[in-house]
């Protein structure tokens, strides 16, 4: 685990110099298309996935490629760790999160979060952020983007009780847009709030599109049955894999047994 550790501290070292590398070679776009930075911001994501390989011995493989619509969309993956937040960016051709507001007030990395035009809430506005964000989320997919929503709406630890959240549904509904089902299994590879970073193979899992049109509760109780479902199995595999590498699973926040998906876990209150 030595090794492992010193592995994590080379890549975390590096992780965010090569941040600030892209972020420099961003600072140009301010005064370009938005699918100039975009396209930057795309490299970033593919460097760091790259560098996890070399420095980490983290593998990476992506399942259904082939079934990602064209034109506008929401995509709900699972969210356990960072990485899916640059990772998945590449596959999209206009991708657009919701983010909370303070990030765009970090000096060029937040002017860049705005440039591209991301959707940033105001979390005091306790009573008003969902309909903010369904009105602009709306808005964004109607231009044809891909917006990425965590239906979690936080990273979960590999294992905890899934958390759909209903509001998720309401902004689906308003979008009027299919979407795209993520699976994976990165939080065994990149904790949540962990500084190590673990070899073998992380998988990322495009499931079937749902349509549009769904009612709101129909809508999560299917995409979280599908995500959960194949993540679950996902995590299985790479819980096999990691014992076969270490004799055991890492400590990663992982619980001994995946919860099933239970209609109290869904967001409805």
């Amino acid at each position: 685990m030595t090794s492992i550790f010193v592995r994590s501290l080379i890549y975390n070292v590096l992780f965010y110099l090569l941040l600030t590398f892209w972020i420099l070679v961003a600072v140009p776009t301010f005064v370009l298309p938005r699918r100039a930075l975009m396209r930057v911001a795309k490299l970033w994501g593919q460097s760091s996935i790259w560098l996890m390989r070399v420095v980490c011995n983290t593998k990476v493989e992506f399942r259904g490629v082939e079934k990602i619509p064209q034109g506008p969309l929401i995509v709900a993956p699972k969210h356990q760790s960072m990485w899916e937040t640059f990772a998945l960016l590449q596959f999209f051709d206009a991708p657009v999160y919701i983010l909370k507001r303070e990030l765009t007030w970090i000096p060029f990395f937040g002017w860049l979060l705005m440039k591209a035009d991301m959707i940033a809430i105001n979390r005091q506005k306790r009573g008003r952020i969902l309909m903010e964000m369904s009105r602009r989320a709306r808005e964004e997919v109607h231009r044809g983007r891909q917006l990425i929503i965590f239906p979690e709406g936080t990273r979960t630890a590999v294992g905890a009780p899934p958390n759909y959240k209903a509001g998720v549904g309401q902004i689906y509904a308003d979008c009027g847009a299919p979407c795209l089902p993520v699976a994976l299994n990165s939080g065994l590879f990149w904790p949540r709030r962990q500084f190590m970073r673990y070899p073998g193979t992380l998988v990322v899992e495009f499931l079937d599109p749902l349509p549009a049109g769904l009612d709101r509760r129909t809508f999560i109780e299917q995409v979280s049955k599908l995500v959960e479902t194949a993540s679950n199995r996902l995590i299985e595999a790479g819980r096999k894999e990691q014992a076969e590498l270490f004799g055991r699973v890492p400590s990663t926040n992982v619980q001994t047994a995946a919860p099933k998906v239970a209609d109290r876990d869904l967001g409805h209150r």
